[in-house]
C-alpha cells in the first residue's frame, strides 16, 4: 500500500512538472480563471443599463413633458423622439429597444376622470432588458401619474402597501451573480481540459508506454492524472476567487471559502474522472474537444447556475441529479452567497461523492481497456 502510494504521490508530481512545461495549457490555466471570470461579470451585465428608448409625445402637454423627463440614465439613454408613423420602422431596424406612444388628450382625459392607457412597444430580442425595462416603465409612468394628479385628484392611498427586500444581492447587481457563476462554470470546464489534455498528451507523446512498462497499475496512473490536476484547478480557483472575485469585483462572500474549497475537491474528484473517461474515448486532441465541448456546455446550461431547475421539465430536473455539476451549483451557492454551513449542504457533498464514485469506477474500467489495447 505505502509503495502504491509513493507511486501515485511520484506520478502526480510528474504530472506538475509536465504541466508546467505546457505554455499554452498554463496561458489557459491563468486567462480562465482571471480574465474569462471579470470581462463577463464585469460587462456583461444583466440589469437595465443605457436601454436606447424613444418617445411619440401625441399629447405635447405638461404630464407628457414629465414622463419623457423621468426617463434617466444610468438606465436609459436621452429619449430620441419620434412621429407616430416611425415606429414600426425603428423597431425593425433595431434602434431602439422601448418606444412609449402617449396618446393625443393623455393629460386631459386623466385629469376628467377618464381612463387613460399608454402604449409601450418592447424589443424582446433583448430578452433580459426588454423584461426589467418593462416593469420599469410601468412603475415610472405609474409613479409619475400619480404625483401630477396628487393634488386634485388624489384616491386615497392603497389598501395594500408592499415592501420589497432583494437579500443576498439588496442592489441587484448582476456582477455578483455573474462572478461566481463564472467561477463555478471555469472549474468545470477546466476540470475536464486538464485532465483529459494530460491523458491525450501522453498517448501522443508516447509516454504512456513507457509508464506501462514500470510496476504501475492503470488505478496509480489514473488517480495520479486526478489528484495531480485537480490541485492545479482548486489553487487556481482558490486565487480566482480572493483575488478576481472579492478583490478586483468587490463581491462579497458571505459563507466558509474552507467550506467551499472542501466542496470543489469533491466536485473535482468527479469531473476530472469524467475528463479521463472522455479522454480515453478520443484519439487526439481534437477528437476530445467535439466530446468535451457538448458536455460541459450542458453541465452548465442545466445545472440551475444560468436558469433555475424549477423551469425545466420535471423529467429532465430527475435527469439532471445525475449530473455532479446540478449539486455543486447548489452547495456553492449556498455557501457563497447564503453563508451556509456544513450542517446545510452535506446531501450535495454527499450527493457528489455517490455520483463522483460512479465516475470514477467507469473512468477506470475504460482507462484499464484502453491499456490493454495499448500493451496488445
Amino acid at each position: 500500500m505505502l509503495q502504491r502510494l509513493q507511486n501515485i504521490l511520484r506520478l502526480g508530481v510528474k504530472e506538475l512538472f509536465s504541466l508546467r512545461r505546457d505554455v499554452v495549457m498554463m496561458v489557459l490555466i491563468g486567462y480562465t480563471f482571471t480574465f474569462a471570470v471579470y470581462i463577463p461579470a464585469q460587462h456583461a451585465q444583466t440589469e437595465l443599463r443605457n436601454a436606447a428608448i424613444a418617445v411619440v409625445d401625441e399629447d405635447r402637454s405638461q404630464l407628457s413633458r414629465r414622463l419623457r423627463d423621468a426617463l434617466l440614465p444610468p438606465y436609459f439613454q436621452v429619449p430620441a423622439e419620434l412621429d407616430p408613423g416611425g415606429i414600426d420602422a425603428a423597431m425593425d431596424s433595431g434602434r431602439y429597444t422601448f418606444v412609449i406612444d402617449i396618446p393625443p388628450d393623455f393629460q386631459a382625459d386623466l385629469t376628467a376622470g377618464r381612463r387613460a392607457a399608454i402604449q409601450v412597444n418592447v424589443d424582446a430580442t433583448a430578452m433580459t432588458q426588454a423584461g426589467h425595462g418593462a416593469n420599469y416603465l410601468r412603475q415610472i409612468i405609474t409613479q409619475e401619474t400619480e404625483e401630477f394628479l396628487g393634488g386634485e385628484h388624489s384616491t386615497g392611498e392603497a389598501p395594500v402597501s408592499l415592501i420589497v427586500r432583494a437579500k443576498f444581492n439588496p442592489n441587484l447587481r448582476s456582477t455578483w451573480f455573474m462572478g461566481v457563476m463564472q467561477l463555478i462554470n471555469m472549474i468545470t470546464i477546466m476540470a475536464i481540459v486538464l485532465t483529459g489534455a494530460a491523458l491525450i498528451r501522453e498517448r501522443e507523446h508516447g509516454t504512456i508506454e513507457h509508464l506501462l512498462v514500470m510496476p504501475l497499475t492503470p488505478a496509480e496512473i489514473m488517480i495520479a492524472k486526478v489528484w495531480a490536476n485537480g490541485l492545479v484547478t482548486v489553487i487556481a480557483a482558490t486565487l480566482s476567487l480572493k483575488l478576481v472575485i472579492q478583490g478586483v469585483l468587490q463581491v462579497p462572500i458571505s459563507g466558509s471559502i474552507t467550506l467551499f474549497v472542501i466542496g470543489t475537491v469533491i466536485y473535482l474528484f468527479s469531473v476530472t474522472a469524467l475528463g479521463i473517461f472522455l479522454a480515453t474515448l478520443a484519439r487526439s486532441m481534437p477528437q476530445f474537444g467535439l466530446l468535451a465541448f457538448p458536455v460541459f456546455i450542458i453541465m452548465i446550461l442545466l445545472s440551475g447556475g444560468s436558469t433555475p431547475l424549477e423551469s425545466m421539465p420535471s423529467w429532465l430536473q430527475h435527469l439532471m441529479q445525475l449530473s455532479p455539476s446540478t449539486h455543486f451549483v447548489s452547495f456553492a451557492q449556498a455557501i457563497l452567497y447564503r453563508g451556509a454551513g456544513f450542517d446545510v449542504v452535506w446531501p450535495q457533498f454527499a450527493a457528489v461523492s455517490g455520483i463522483g464514485a460512479v465516475f470514477f469506477v467507469g473512468a477506470l474500467l475504460r482507462f484499464r481497456k484502453m491499456v490493454t489495447l495499448i500493451q496488445a
